[in-house]
């Protein structure tokens, strides 16, 4: 697909707070799709989530994430990619966060079934699939997370 252009906006204190409760407990690989500034996966990697990297095409959003892990002492532990999320291969991610528009979501959908293992799960900030059911949300309005865990998504899907 055309890469949808979507407009960097931050994520809050709490909904960084909420979508890394949705992966309290988990381990393996962990992707934040369109990165930014690279504050959801330096809060990943603090709490233990590791390998943690972010996939980011803005060149200034990089080179802020990269200065973010620096400055927190994480420069080397984590990274930041300049790379299409079209085109990477999530099949070896167990966590993915996804914090991007909804034109994006109904392509994205189709790429993470096709890629993720049974035992991912999907965390979704702003704005949920349209067409999977989540397992579980934290938070309300502007803070709402939502997560999906891809062995259900898949279930209910057949």
């Amino acid at each position: 697909p055309v890469p949808p252009q979507v407009p960097y906006q931050p994520s809050s204190p709490r909904q960084v707070a909420n979508a890394l409760a949705l992966l309290r407990g988990r381990a393996g690989k962990t992707v934040d799709l369109g990165s930014g500034d690279g504050r959801l996966v330096l809060e990943a990697h603090r709490q233990g989530l590791r390998p943690a990297l972010g996939y980011e095409l803005n060149p200034w959003l990089l080179c802020l994430a990269n200065y973010r892990a620096w400055k927190a002492g994480y420069h080397g532990q984590v990274s930041f990619l300049k790379k299409d999320l079209w085109k990477v291969n999530l099949s070896d991610c167990h966590n993915v966060i996804v914090f991007l528009a909804p034109s994006v979501k109904p392509p994205l959908a189709t790429k993470l079934l096709a890629e993720l293992p049974d035992d991912a799960r999907v965390v979704a900030g702003r704005f949920p699939f349209p067409s999977w059911t989540p397992s579980s949300t934290l938070g309300q309005g502007l803070e709402q997370v939502w997560a999906y865990d891809m062995k259900e998504v898949r279930r209910e899907a057949q």
